[in-house]
């Protein structure tokens, strides 16, 4: 996670988690931006996954992270943009084979179906893990 930096962003559900997460990452002290939501005013999500997944795609930053009521919102949007492999992660297991196997570049939290501290604990197995490249290289270029 050294010189790791990551842009997060929720909308007005995933609000509180966001709050949380950048907690995390302060502690860490891994570079974040935020961009936004910064209130719990209803707010529109694809904005939010727009603005992230430009972020990550331009290289100002090495990852993405979003949050919304469920995830999936966000994980569809975000996915939208060329080069972006974003995942709905809702385990721990899911959340290390997303980077190992699959270069996830945008991690997806679901505040409504996930717990604090599991998804403290999936944020923290992603932006530990990395890719493994090797047969997993050809499948995400396959993609690409």
């Amino acid at each position: 996670m050294e010189h790791l930096k990551v842009a997060i962003g929720a909308d007005h559900a995933g609000f509180h988690y966001k709050e949380i997460v950048i907690d995390y990452l302060k502690a860490r002290n891994i570079e974040y931006t935020d961009v936004g939501t910064y209130t719990p005013e209803s707010c529109d999500y694809p904005e939010i996954a727009r603005k992230v997944a430009e972020k990550v795609i331009s290289s100002e930053v090495d990852r993405g992270i979003l949050i919304c009521g469920t995830g999936i919102g966000v994980s569809i949007a975000a996915n939208k943009v060329h080069g972006i492999r974003a995942a709905l992660c809702g385990d721990t297991y899911s959340a290390r084979v997303s980077r190992a196997h699959n270069n996830a570049n945008v991690l997806c939290l679901g505040s409504r179906v996930v717990g604090e501290h599991l998804a403290l604990d999936i944020v923290d197995i992603w932006l530990k893990t990395g890719f493994e490249g090797g047969r997993h290289k050809r499948r995400v270029d396959m993609i690409e």
